[in-house]
């Protein structure tokens, strides 16, 4: 299952507690232009309207040899592939106050392009310091032990 992109400011930013495996719908050109790992998560939400998810403001940029593509926008919202239930049991936990959803990576599995999102809570100021800090303190534990 190689990882093609993946939000680092996701882990940063939000307290992540559980993930999700969905499909995503892409147009033809989209496609290729993803799986030569050219997607931009930064600054992307996922959204439930209309008893759908939607995957917003994520970057796909044109495919080089595509050719014109006249009208393209490469940050247009996609609609995301879940089961109804699935979508139901999000919108009930995203009720909880201060919940949304993350799109963490995008991958592929067999021939699918698929994507994790993530229901998570931001962190605060002090929340990431402390976890920056967690984090500097295991590597030099480990940068010890292997002395």
């Amino acid at each position: 299952m190689p990882v093609l992109t993946v939000n680092k400011k996701a882990r940063h930013d939000y307290d992540i507690l559980e993930t999700l495996e969905v499909g995503i719908q892409l147009e033809g050109q989209e496609v290729k232009s993803v799986r030569a790992g050219r997607m931009g998560l930064l600054g992307s939400y996922v959204t439930i309207r209309q008893g759908q998810a939607w995957l917003l403001n994520a970057h796909v940029p044109k495919y080089p040899q595509a050719g014109p593509l006249p009208g393209y926008d490469p940050y247009r919202t996609r609609r995301l592939l879940l089961h109804r239930r699935e979508v139901a049991r999000l919108m009930g936990r995203l009720e909880t106050k201060g919940l949304t959803l993350v799109p963490l990576s995008v991958y592929t599995k067999r021939s699918l392009i698929k994507l994790e999102i993530g229901l998570g809570r931001g962190k605060t100021q002090y929340e990431k310091r402390d976890s920056i800090k967690k984090r500097d303190l295991d590597r030099e534990v480990r940068r010890a032990l292997k002395l």
